[in-house]
């Protein structure tokens, strides 16, 4: 029987472009290439879908130089509806056929990666593919109705307050007398990005302006939340397999030192000051707490794939800080590191997102041919 092809789809249109493609980098390197025939896609910040080189040196994460998806003159043709053969338009105007396509799986991080956008575009096209669906992405790229929706299902979630830049042009003064409610210290932060873009900390009322216009450069509706004194745990979230019950890692935690929040740097360019800790050094019973809320939340945003859940452990107990439907994925990111600690290596971990996806288009067809 041949492999299952499988489309590795990273970069995109969002600020996140280099860490998707970093990310790519990883997967590509650690794939099992027995099991499957990987098909490298890469989407240029303008948006056009390319077939990249199968080279995970291309894509390493540098802070000198940020990796980067160019327009090298192919274009993927994606299939038609019902159909799977995927084919690509060489620069020449010869058009290669690329075989079968079985899944996708979406490396791809912000807007038009993580909001639901692309699940959309390959639920239409009746493509099948890996991590989170349509609603979860669309409700947790959003963090404002992601903590409605947990609000809603019990989930406790830290105060805040949401701010459309109309509001802030025609109402500043409310805007500071809400944020002043919230008290100082502050984390003033875009609605739809991640990896800590535009994200700020506001010390004292006269920071909040220019912490607005930051957050603003990225999204035109942002949040203000209080600091909340506490440890930032964070537990990785697999979907169920065969009907099962969601499953959680072992929980993971970042430790900061002279870092005041985990921002990019922190993150993905080795800068000093913050440590991810995976497993963290919590109790038996918080570690059930965190694994039980973590799969709550998973449940009530009606989680597909995975997810990484935040909180804030405080002394008044636990806090979702938000869910990440395509958490990092590098190597070195939280989200492979908790299940790594918890027994499972990162190419087991890139398959199981590839077969969890294959067995749900399974089970999908199996459903339409049963009606």
């Amino acid at each position: 029987m041949d492999k299952p092809a499988v489309a590795v789809l990273f970069g995109g249109r969002s600020s996140e472009h280099s860490i998707s493609s970093a990310t790519a980098g990883g997967v590509l390197r650690a794939i099992d290439r027995d099991s499957y025939r990987v098909i490298p896609v890469g989407i240029t910040r303008d948006g056009v879908f390319v077939l990249e080189d199968d080279d995970p040196g291309k894509f390493a994460l540098d802070a000198e130089r940020l990796p980067e998806v160019a327009d090298n003159g192919t274009r993927i043709l994606w299939p038609e509806v019902g159909e799977r053969e995927l084919r690509v338009r060489r620069a020449d105007g010869t058009v290669d056929d690329l075989g079968a396509l079985d899944v996708v799986l979406p490396i791809l991080h912000g807007v038009h990666g993580e909001d639901g956008t692309i699940q959309g575009f390959f639920d239409t096209l009746e493509i099948p593919y890996a991590g989170g669906g349509v609603l979860d992405s669309a409700l947790c790229m959003d963090k404002h109705f992601m903590k409605i929706v947990l609000q809603a299902a019990g989930v406790p979630v830290a105060p805040w307050v949401t701010v459309t830049q109309e509001r802030w042009e025609s109402d500043p003064e409310g805007v500071r007398a809400d944020a002043a409610a919230l008290g100082e210290p502050s984390f003033v932060k875009p609605a739809r990005a991640g990896s800590s873009v535009g994200v700020s900390k506001v010390h004292e009322p006269g920071e909040l302006d220019a912490a607005l216009a930051l957050a603003f450069a990225e999204d035109d509706k942002v949040l203000i939340e209080p600091a909340i004194v506490g440890r930032e745990v964070e537990v990785a979230i697999l979907e169920g397999r065969g009907g099962a019950a969601p499953r959680a890692s072992l929980p993971g935690e970042i430790v900061l030192t002279t870092r005041e929040f985990y921002d990019f740097e922190g993150k993905y360019l080795g800068g000093d000051g913050a440590d991810v800790v995976c497993p963290a050094d919590v109790t038996a019973d918080e570690i059930s707490a965190i694994q039980e809320l973590g799969i709550r939340a998973f449940q009530a945003v009606d989680g597909k794939g995975l997810a990484r859940v935040d909180f804030f452990l405080t002394a008044d107990g636990l806090y979702v800080n938000e869910l990440n439907t395509m958490p990092g994925f590098t190597p070195i990111s939280m989200f492979p590191k908790c299940w790594i600690a918890s027994g499972m290596s990162y190419p087991e971990l890139i398959t199981e997102l590839v077969d969890t996806a294959l067995e749900r288009a399974g089970a999908t067809v199996g459903a339409h041919a049963a009606r």
